[in-house]
């Protein structure tokens, strides 16, 4: 994985002055995903972390764990009673998402580590947005943070896109399809590129 961040960090470099001068700055990437976890826990961890701040999503995922004594299985999600997962932190709509996911696993709709790795990322992200709650974004995370895919772009995420608007010096930040577009020069790493992005200086 080492070799394949730095033969990552060059082909970036060579784009262009602006992200050679970034990734000098930065450094080497350090990027770690933990490909420990199931799809299903990856998920849930994701739906946990919609919409906040890193610190405030490990806290809940935390209490969650401290809750259940481990991570819970789906069966012992869906079990769960609703004040207790409130008291974890989680808002009504993330129970519901959670819950959903979890009767995803079950059922087979949320695949296992072994069925993933069967799969193209467009694939799974088409499968898995079907359940409520859990959009592209969500997905993205999942593959870039547990499955280690090296080509992902989350053209939605807040910290990508403005990271490329301050690399870049633009009045506005790029829309996603635009991003996506900017992106397509940075294949195959481009969840490398996004790893650097999250760190250009403010």
């Amino acid at each position: 994985m080492l070799q394949n961040y730095q033969q990552a960090s060059t082909f970036l470099s060579a784009i262009d002055s602006d992200w050679a001068h970034l990734i000098a700055s930065v450094g080497e990437c350090t990027f770690k995903p933990d490909p420990a976890q199931e799809p299903y826990e990856a998920l849930v961890r994701a739906v946990a972390g919609q919409q906040l701040h890193i610190k405030a999503a490990a806290a809940i995922t935390q209490k969650l764990i401290d809750y259940f004594g481990a991570f819970p299985t789906p069966q012992q999600l869906l079990a769960a009673p609703f004040d207790d997962l409130r008291a974890c932190g989680f808002s009504g709509r993330k129970i519901e998402t959670i819950q959903g996911v979890a009767s995803a696993a079950i059922n087979g709709v949320v695949p296992s580590t072994i069925e993933v790795q069967s799969m193209t990322d467009e694939a799974l992200i088409q499968q898995l947005v079907t359940l409520k709650g859990v959009g592209r974004w969500t997905v993205e995370m999942m593959l870039m943070f547990t499955m280690a895919r090296m080509d992902i772009l989350p053209a939605d995420d807040f910290g990508v896109v403005h990271g490329y608007k301050r690399l870049k010096n633009l009045e506005v930040a790029p829309k996603a399809k635009v991003m996506r577009e900017i992106a397509t020069i940075w294949q195959p790493y481009r969840t490398v590129a996004s790893w650097y992005l999250w760190r250009v200086p403010k």
